[in-house]
């Protein structure tokens, strides 16, 4: 029998200096916004209440301790960030976060430890977690075991954002319009390449009508664009004033977004594979007219993306798959992929790192991911300075084993010689901003021969040593010859 002791729960706040991550990623994500309202439940120190505050955003925050006099009040969104992970009573445990989905209207964000860093023998274990030497209660969480106590509690489907950091929606549709956003590409608008003067005259009217099949890939239906009448009026049909755009554009470039659209609706449709995945009608008007726009009913969106899912479960396909990708650094035992490039790669391999990501969450600030051609892994790397430092060293990574959906975590910035990167610009796309940059490192480090020893500079040391026997600095993207 547990010895029941005094838990002193209020120790377990944290004093910040910025907003806490389940927040700022809520903010990252529009779930917080100026049209929202927003409840902290254990706010602790009230720090996110404060700094959201001071963003003009509408928020308070209640805290058994720190602010037990605040009402608990109903919010658009609220935030139980850190609090389930330090009550020792698992009645207590479950009851708070009840509570805390009865006052939210739209989005509950839940947030707890999931990852133990120092197992330091000076905690005592306590009912189903650990005391720690602060007397303070932390129950440590696998991420999946915590995906599953929220949906079994709240009867629900816990949408995973980052390391133990799930979205519970109160609206299906919302939820699943969350989860295609997560995978849609970016598309730039056609460059007008053969000015008309009838496109001239109305490029102004266009302008909606360009933004909206940029962002849909599809012309509009009735009633979804505001600028509806005015162009009607004009025109008489979408199509025709369509045409125009067509004048003076390159109709091959409006194909790609419709494809590339198409794609991010098969990743989102495959991945719905692992959980319930969502009747037509529970899909945003939008989606749905998507959806009848690239592959006519939802039964035949679905066994596309079924068809793409079910393949990367035979052998070699996704090393395969991985050997014939024009984008990514290939390597003997894994492609690597800057996380800007994700959805320009080959639709499998989208789907693959989503079984990832979509249960487990992507790690914060990755600026890597890597394909395991020999395993069934995925690691999120991050490499804070990947634009500014010629050779910048990882700090942290995190590997996603997809057969157990065991997870990995190592930091690197106490290593004393971490790895570092060379040829940065085979890891992007030509579109990224500092490509060419990339490019003209690496063609002088190539002309003085600095990377032909692979083996010696894969280190922040090996690399350093290899500079001093060639006689060379490199400052920023300059390159010295001492």
């Amino acid at each position: 029998m547990t010895e029941a002791l005094e838990i002193e729960r209020h120790r377990a706040a944290i004093a910040r200096t910025d907003l806490s991550r389940p927040v700022r990623l809520a903010i990252e994500w529009a779930i917080i916004n100026n049209d929202t309202t927003f409840f902290d439940y254990g706010c602790g120190y009230g720090g996110d209440v404060e700094r959201l505050a001071a963003r003009n955003y509408t928020c308070t925050g209640w805290d058994p301790y720190y602010r037990p006099d605040t009402p608990r009040t109903p919010a658009d969104v609220v935030n139980l960030g850190y609090v389930l992970n330090v009550i020792e009573d698992p009645e207590e445990r479950r009851e708070a976060l009840c509570q805390a989905w009865t006052l939210t209207q739209k989005v509950l964000i839940v947030a707890a430890q999931v990852l133990i860093h120092d197992r330091s023998h000076a905690k005592i274990a306590y009912g189903d977690g650990v005391v720690t030497r602060r007397n303070t209660f932390q129950k440590y969480y696998e991420q999946e075991e915590l995906k599953l106590y929220i949906d079994e509690v709240l009867q629900v489907d816990a949408v995973p954002v980052a390391l133990g950091i799930y979205f519970v929606f109160r609206d299906e549709t919302e939820k699943e319009s969350f989860r295609a956003l997560r995978f849609r590409s970016r598309s730039l608008t056609p460059r007008v390449r053969t000015p008309s003067k009838r496109f001239e005259d109305y490029q102004e009217l266009l302008t909606p009508l360009i933004n909206f099949v940029t962002e849909r890939g599809r012309l509009p239906v009735k009633g979804e664009l505001a600028a509806q009448s005015e162009i009607l009026l004009e025109f008489g049909t979408f199509r025709r004033a369509y045409n125009v755009i067509l004048q003076a554009t390159d109709e091959a470039e409006w194909d790609a977004i419709a494809y590339r659209r198409s794609l991010d609706i098969l990743v989102y449709l495959a991945l719905t594979q692992f959980g319930k995945r969502p009747g037509f009608n529970q899909l945003a008007p939008e989606l749905r007219q998507d959806i009848k726009a690239f592959f006519g009913t939802y039964q035949e969106a679905c066994q596309v993306a079924d068809k793409m899912l079910f393949s990367l479960g035979k052998p070699g396909v996704v090393a395969q798959t991985c050997k014939q990708s024009k984008i990514g650094k290939l390597l003997p035992t894994a492609l690597y992929v800057h996380v800007s490039a994700l959805p320009e790669l080959d639709p499998l391999l989208r789907i693959y790192e989503g079984c990832a990501s979509r249960t487990i969450g992507r790690m914060d600030n990755v600026t890597l991911v890597k394909f395991y051609t020999d395993k069934p892994k995925i690691s999120y790397l991050f490499y804070p300075n990947f634009d500014t430092e010629a050779h910048p060293a990882l700090h942290t990574s995190m590997q996603i084993d997809l057969q157990n959906l065991s997870v990995f975590y190592r930091e690197y910035d106490r290593v004393a010689n971490p790895p570092i990167l060379h040829r940065k610009e085979t890891f992007v796309t030509p579109s990224y901003p500092l490509y060419e940059r990339f490019v003209k490192l690496t063609r002088r480090e190539e002309k003085l021969g600095l990377l032909k020893n692979t083996r010696a500079i894969g280190t922040r040391d090996g690399w350093q040593k290899w500079l001093e026997e060639k006689g060379v600095e490199i400052k920023g993207d300059r390159i010295i010859c001492k």
